[in-house]
């Protein structure tokens, strides 16, 4: 005996497809989340201490000759001006990837011969950085931002 579809029926067949409609959003978004860290442990402390980023970033613009990156299959080469040396300078590369925190780079370097840094291709995974060049020179610190992509 097949009985009759009401507008009961309707409404719930449609209340049942709205639930399941929303539960697989709800699925669908969460298991494609990418993990999103803060960018260092002590944030606000180093929120505190922005001011001195922003004064190095206006040093360094104020460069006539800036340091420049150069990108190949063998890795990044951050290129140095000449007279910059391991003597009279203090090198830092801060690599940072915002997806995750475990594929940063932040590493004190020197020169090499060629009077520049060098991060190898090994190191790195496809995707997009933030490239942080920073340098102390005569007690001044100095601070350059390229964005990248691997």
């Amino acid at each position: 005996m097949l009985k009759k579809f009401t507008w009961g029926h309707g409404v719930a067949l449609a209340l049942g497809l709205f639930i399941i409609f929303i539960l697989s959003m709800i699925f669908y978004f969460t298991s494609t989340w990418k993990n999103s860290e803060l960018i260092t442990d002590d944030y606000y402390e180093a929120e505190l201490a922005y001011q001195d980023v922003i004064d190095a970033k206006a040093l360094a613009g104020a460069l006539p000759e800036k340091p420049e990156y150069v990108q190949d299959q063998s890795g990044i080469r951050v290129i140095f001006p000449k007279d910059y040396n391991n003597s009279n300078t203090q090198f830092t590369i801060d690599l940072h990837r915002a997806e995750d925190q475990k594929l940063d780079v932040i590493k004190e370097m020197d020169l090499d011969s060629r009077n520049s840094l060098f991060i190898p291709a090994a190191v790195l995974a496809k995707g997009n950085y933030v490239l942080r060049v920073l340098w102390t020179r005569a007690d001044k610190k100095y601070q350059l931002d390229y964005d990248l992509i691997w």
